[in-house]
């Protein structure tokens, strides 16, 4: 199956080396076949540094190749939306970095188009589809803290000098970039909670540099999450129980999990199995999916995608937060 990768920046680069090394590991199901940017240079450069056959210099211009199965859209937030059907409209199979859209409606009307031109589409947030998820599931699920009560997650990265983040433009700021993470990870473990509040701090573009998140549940359970685009945290997800609590290494991308029991002392661990890069999970599963014929991944289906779009739309509200791009047409 040949992947184009729609933009040339940081991200794409990682998808790039993801295929390359998924093939030089014995998984020729998925090729690199071509790059689009706004440029033909940057595009040249960028399949240059990674061994792409095609370069594009514009977006429309890979679309048309008739080659291509299937895009990655690795473009700012702001432009999944409109690309996202500009791949369905040339009916190539798509793979949208997180967030998938910048609101829920947008993310319903994607979908939807999506479907009507028959082909698939599903949001590549990569912790969805590594097998730590499952492992993390199992291991509450053996009782070894007990019943969970309590979750907390935190996820920052100073990153402000990206000019992407901090304009509203480009829907910048802490909630779609990271932020996603902690409510993904929340969810996952606890499922859908019965009520959402957030809080935030903004620079002077109005875009939300820090996010409080509080997830509760009628049973009692409470989820407290901290996002930040302006400042670097560990990263963990601990996971509190009615026997003892489980810490997770690095939400973003989980590195391995360690259980303590009532008395702090260290009862069992393990570690993520070897990875590639953590992305190969979703481009596999992309790829099986549409050889199945499904217009939708197992591990993120579109109901998941939309719902995650529809608690950061409650929290945009609370926040007082918007972007100029949340038209849908």
């Amino acid at each position: 199956m040949k992947m184009g990768i729609l933009g040339a920046g940081q991200i794409a680069g990682v998808m790039a080396n993801t295929v390359r090394l998924l093939n030089e590991n014995g998984h020729p199901e998925v090729e690199l076949y071509a790059v689009g940017a706004r440029d033909l240079s940057r595009a040249q450069a960028f399949a240059k540094a990674h061994g792409v056959h095609k370069a594009f210099g514009s977006y429309e211009e890979m679309l048309s190749d008739p080659d291509l199965d299937l895009v990655y859209i690795a473009t700012p937030h702001s432009h999944h939306y409109r690309h996202t059907k500009l791949c369905a409209d040339h009916g190539k199979h798509i793979l949208c970095e997180k967030s998938f859209t910048v609101s829920a409606r947008q993310a319903e009307d994607a979908i939807r188009y999506a479907r009507s031109k028959g082909v698939l589409v599903t949001e590549a947030i990569w912790t969805r589809y590594q097998p730590m998820r499952r492992i993390i599931r199992e291991t509450l699920d053996a009782g070894l803290i007990g019943e969970p009560r309590l979750l907390t997650a935190n996820l920052g990265y100073f990153i402000t000098g990206n000019h992407r983040i901090v304009v509203p433009e480009l829907a910048g700021g802490a909630l779609l970039d990271v932020g996603v993470y902690t409510l993904n990870f929340a969810e996952m473990v606890f499922g859908r909670p019965d009520a959402i509040h957030g809080l935030c701090t903004k620079n002077e573009n109005g875009v939300d540099l820090t996010d409080s998140i509080t997830m509760t549940w009628q049973d009692g359970r409470v989820a407290n999450l901290t996002a930040a685009a302006n400042a670097v945290s560990d990263r963990y997800g601990v996971i509190y129980g009615t026997k003892g609590y489980m810490m997770v290494e690095n939400i973003n991308n989980p590195q391995g999990l360690r259980v303590y029991d009532a008395d702090n002392r260290l009862i069992h661990s393990l570690d993520c199995p070897p990875q590639l890069t953590g992305y190969e999970y979703e481009v596999l599963e992309t790829v099986d999916s549409i050889q199945k014929g499904l217009t939708e991944c197992p591990s993120m289906p579109h109901a998941e995608t939309v719902h995650m779009m529809e608690q950061m739309d409650h929290l945009r509200a609370q926040m007082g937060l918007r972007y100029p791009c949340e038209e849908i047409d």
